[in-house]
């Protein structure tokens, strides 16, 4: 994509110190130039959430933190990502090597490989599973001895929890999101849309010209995925019940309402978008009010029982 000259320059111009630009030549050189098109920056939004008419509610905006912190916090949740869709194609997830790090490494509780009954969705999810992967090896490598170790992850009680909140089974059953894969979809969707709203969010505060740009390309492929997965759903007439997760998932996140199932006003709805055709944006505390299933201020909680490793880790 770039010439090694230009991407060297481009680093040198940008980054905020010398070690920062050696552990990211080393980490693009070790995977190849071309990857600072797709990954560097699955981060959380920092800035002010969006509003349902489109506007910035600025009583969100907070002060972003340190570009390890960013990135350790986008790590955290790739790892939450990988794990999910490698468990739901190859029966297991990362290798222990790729989840060392700083602070206490965690397991990771349920997940199976499911049975797809359409080729073509075993197709998608393997190629999500394959991008989430390379997210977490390059996001390690960029970030050196200062990445922080997976931490314990819960994809199985968390999901049924989410589920009955959202009234998609009742208060005694339980939702297992590797039974079928409507239920993987289903599962799915309740990632893919916080990424790219996540994502959105966080490129108009990254002065690092070089995160900027691998921050656009990782925005694009977690779009990819949200659409594929959206519009899995919508060919099997699972709107309704998408309906009750997205209201369940706006209720976690604030007040303004900036979620969107699959249908509106009697059409498809594949890209939610503002009245300007343009993605919504969400807080880092907004992220880690939906991962954690809680909308008060907390630090653990749903998909991560213990928490976060890392200084972004409080939510609300």
């Amino acid at each position: 994509m770039f010439g090694t000259k230009l991407v060297k320059e481009m680093i040198s111009r940008s980054a905020e110190n010398g070690a920062d630009r050696r552990r990211f030549l080393q980490s693009a050189g070790a995977m190849g130039l071309g990857v600072l098109g797709g990954s560097v920056l699955a981060a959380p939004a920092f800035a002010a959430p969006d509003t349902a008419d489109g506007t910035t509610d600025e009583a969100g905006a907070a002060a972003a933190p340190s570009d390890g912190a960013v990135l350790n916090f986008a790590l955290n949740l790739e790892y939450l990502e990988a794990e999910f869709y490698l468990h739901a194609v190859n029966g297991e997830g990362l290798a222990d090597t790729f989840t060392t790090g700083k602070g206490t490494r965690g397991g990771v509780t349920g997940g199976r490989a499911v049975k797809f009954d359409t080729p073509a969705i075993r197709q998608y999810a393997q190629e999500i599973a394959n991008d989430e992967r390379a997210h977490v090896n390059f996001l390690r490598g960029a970030l050196g001895k200062s990445a922080v170790s997976r931490p314990a992850i819960d994809i199985r009680d968390s999901f049924t929890a989410a589920a009955r909140a959202a009234g998609v089974v009742g208060a005694t059953e339980t939702f297992d999101p590797y039974a079928n894969e409507n239920n993987f979809l289903l599962a799915a969707y309740l990632f893919e849309d916080v990424g790219v709203t996540a994502y959105k969010g966080a490129a108009p505060l990254i002065t690092n010209k070089t995160y900027l740009e691998a921050a656009a390309g990782i925005l694009a492929v977690e779009a990819y995925h949200a659409a594929t997965i959206r519009t899995s759903l919508f060919e099997k007439d699972l709107a309704p019940v998408v309906a009750k997760l997205s209201a369940a998932r706006d209720s976690l996140d604030g007040k303004t309402d900036i979620d969107q199932g699959l249908t509106a006003y009697g059409r498809a709805n594949i890209n939610p978008t503002n009245k300007s055709g343009i993605a919504y944006s969400r807080t880092p505390g907004q992220v880690l009010n939906i991962v954690y299933l809680n909308p008060g201020k907390v630090s653990r909680g749903g998909f991560y029982p213990k928490g976060l490793n890392g200084d972004v880790r409080v939510s609300g």
